[in-house]
């Protein structure tokens, strides 16, 4: 073997670590490399809700034009349990392999560390923006039985006789929406806990609860339906859909805005090529106009954001929502 021989031989340990040789015979480093490859397997889509809620109606609507622009399928699996915690941390726990991703409730998220005293992730190190997709106003929503049409009436009517209040979970979005909302106005309701939206919006349909604020998304069918009756919506402006419903903010509760808002989270572990990549995807499919009239026919807007402004919207959130769980005294353990 010669002198010149053993010497790139040695240097191949070296070589492999750095990446490899591309067509062009420039060393390609080995992330960009492996990014080039990706994705290599199908991708798991977790959804950390029941079947039927506003995440995964979305999570269905975009699943296959995402695998097809990806090149491999999408698998959405739901994963409900404590406040969508359990699928989180399934995400945030998936470290580096790449083929996972979370599509969830991003407000109700950021509200999670201040709610739970013990959580097997951090939102904020364990969890990335990758793109925000759609907002949903919170309708406020009573049995058709519920003698009142307004939500003054509404309070005075929780003065007079016990009214069940459905959240989809004690610390969720929508119960903290209608913790405002009661500390506001001085209702007097009880709040009654679910497994997620699509099982507080069927108690209410069957008169178990007779109050609901929720997504408007996965609730707006059944007001259509005529199976619960609209009382307020929670957007701070009007909505065409439903113009002649007042916002909560017009019914005695100033500047007040809640809602849903659907976004994907990423590992913190994966790359931010990979992010971008997703994002460009995501943005694209989303905006498409049979995506986003099948949305707006709903009740849901299209809003997009990258994954920095996704972030960063993420941080203003937990900050505003922590203010509102100090106030209520909410406190869990995970």
């Amino acid at each position: 073997m010669t002198s010149s021989r053993r010497q790139f031989l040695g240097q191949l340990p070296g070589l492999a670590a750095l990446g490899a040789v591309g067509t062009s015979g420039i060393l390609a480093p080995a992330s960009a490399w492996a990014q080039d490859k990706w994705p290599t397997k199908p991708i798991r889509l977790v959804v950390p809700y029941p079947a039927g809620g506003s995440s995964d109606i979305i999570a269905r609507l975009i699943s296959k034009q995402l695998g097809e622009a990806l090149g491999q399928p999408i698998v959405v699996d739901n994963r409900p349990g404590a406040n969508g915690n359990i699928g989180a941390a399934m995400v945030a726990q998936a470290g580096t392999e790449n083929h996972t991703l979370l599509l969830c409730d991003v407000g109700a998220l950021a509200i999670t560390p201040s709610v739970y005293t013990k959580l097997t992730f951090n939102p904020d190190k364990d969890l990335k923006g990758v793109a925000m997709l759609a907002y949903s106003p919170h309708l406020l929503v009573v049995h058709p039985s519920v003698p009142a049409n307004n939500l003054k009436e509404l309070v005075e009517l929780s003065h007079k006789q016990s009214l069940n209040f459905a959240v989809t979970a004690i610390g969720s979005a929508p119960h903290l929406a209608g913790v405002a909302v009661q500390q506001a106005t001085k209702a007097a309701w009880q709040y009654v806990p679910y497994k997620g939206g699509a099982q507080a919006i069927a108690d209410t349909v069957g008169g178990t609860a007779q109050v609901l604020m929720n997504g408007m998304l996965a609730t707006y069918p059944h007001v259509q339906s005529g199976k619960l009756k609209l009382l307020a919506v929670s957007k701070r402006t009007r909505m065409a859909l439903v113009g002649q419903t007042p916002t909560i903010a017009e019914s005695g509760v100033p500047n007040f805005e809640s809602g849903t808002w659907q976004g994907v989270m990423a590992p913190a572990g994966m790359p931010d090529a990979l992010v971008q990549r997703i994002n460009a995807e995501l943005v694209k499919i989303i905006r498409t106009p049979e995506i986003r009239a099948n949305l707006a026919g709903q009740g849901a807007e299209v809003v997009t954001m990258s994954p920095a402004e996704t972030n960063k919207w993420f941080q203003a959130e937990e900050k505003r929502w922590a203010q509102v769980v100090k106030a209520a005294g909410v406190k869990l353990d995970a």
